[in-house]
C-alpha cells in the first residue's frame, strides 16, 4: 500500500510551492493542487479551485493531511472553505494545517471563522499565522512591482512597525506542523528576527538593490483608493486591506516571536538575507 499523501491547496504559490517542495525533499508523498494542475516535479498535480467542487474529491483522494491557502481575495472565505474541509475529514483527512495571518484572530474577520471551526473538524491541527512577508517585497506583489517599476512602496502604515518573515520560514513550520508529532493543536504566530517600518523595509531594499526607492505615506482614504483603482482589488477586500496598514500604523504588528526557532531548529531568517537572496544576480 502506498503512503498518504500531504494535498498542498495553492501548491504554486508563495508558501505551497516551498512547501510542497520541503515535503517532497523530506520523501513524502504529495498532491500538489493549484487552479491549472501544475505539474510539480515528484508531485501528483491535480486542479483544485475552491470554487469548483467537482475536483474536490479527486483532490482528496489517498490524504490523510492537507496544507490550507484560503481563496486569494476573498473577504468571507468560511462559506467555501467549510463545506470542502468536512468532505476531507469524511474522505479520511486526520490533520489539517491553514494558512492565516497573525493579523486575524480565531473568530475574527476574512478566515478567522475557518480557524475557529477547525478543533471542531480535526483532531490534529494547526494554524500558522505569519505576520507580512518579505517577498511582498521581492515577488509579484503589488509592493515588489511598484519597488520595481516606480522605485515606491505606498502604504498607510506611517511609521508602524513589523516583524516581516521569510515564505521559506513559512514553509519550514508548515512541514513541522503538517509531519511532526504530536500536531501542535493551536495557532502559530510567525515572525522574523526583528521588528521593521516600511522606511526600514525601502532603506534595505536601497542599499541591497542599489536602486533609489521610498516609503510613500498615504492616509487610510488614499491607501483604500489607491488598492481598487491602481492594484484593481474589490473595493471591500481593498478597504479590510487599508485597515490592516492602519492597524499597523497604531502598533498591532510590532512583536516578535520565537515560534520558526522552536518548530525548525533555526532562527529566522532577516530581511537583508532575504532581500540579498533574491534582489541581487547569483
Amino acid at each position: 500500500m502506498k503512503p498518504a499523501a500531504t494535498l498542498v491547496i495553492g501548491a504554486t504559490g508563495t508558501t505551497g510551492s516551498r512547501t510542497a517542495a520541503r515535503l517532497l525533499a523530506a520523501g513524502h508523498p504529495v498532491t500538489a493542487a493549484s487552479r491549472g494542475a501544475t505539474p510539480v516535479p515528484g508531485a501528483r498535480a491535480v486542479r483544485f479551485d475552491w470554487y469548483d467542487p467537482a475536483g474536490h474529491a479527486d483532490a482528496l483522494t489517498a490524504a490523510d493531511r492537507v496544507y490550507l491557502v484560503p481563496p486569494v481575495g476573498e473577504p468571507d472565505p468560511a462559506p467555501v472553505m467549510l463545506p470542502f474541509l468536512e468532505q476531507a475529514r469524511a474522505a479520511g483527512v486526520r490533520r489539517a494545517v491553514l494558512l492565516s495571518s497573525s493579523a486575524v484572530p480565531a473568530g475574527g474577520p476574512a478566515v478567522g471563522a475557518v480557524h475557529e471551526a477547525l478543533p471542531g473538524l480535526f483532531d490534529e491541527w494547526a494554524v500558522l499565522r505569519p505576520s507580512w512577508f518579505m517577498q511582498n517585497f521581492t515577488g509579484a506583489h503589488a509592493h515588489a512591482v511598484s519597488l520595481r517599476e516606480d522605485g515606491v512602496v505606498p502604504t498607510a502604515t506611517g511609521s508602524g512597525r513589523v516583524g516581516f518573515v521569510d515564505a521559506d520560514d513559512i514553509a519550514a513550520v508548515a512541514v513541522a506542523a503538517l509531519t511532526g508529532e504530536p500536531a501542535p493543536c493551536t495557532d502559530l504566530v510567525l515572525t522574523g528576527p526583528e521588528s521593521l517600518s516600511y522606511d526600514d523595509i525601502a532603506s534595505i531594499y536601497a542599499e541591497v538593490s542599489g536602486r533609489a526607492v521610498v516609503h510613500r505615506r498615504l492616509t487610510y482614504e488614499q491607501m483604500r483608493e489607491h488598492l481598487i483603482h491602481a492594484a484593481g482589488i474589490p473595493a471591500e477586500f481593498a478597504a479590510m486591506l487599508a485597515a490592516m496598514d492602519r492597524a499597523i500604523a497604531d502598533g498591532a504588528e510590532d512583536r516578535v516571536t520565537g515560534t520558526v526557532h522552536r518548530l525548525t531548529g533555526r532562527p529566522p531568517r532577516t530581511f537583508r538575507d532575504v532581500a540579498t537572496r533574491e534582489l541581487t544576480p547569483s
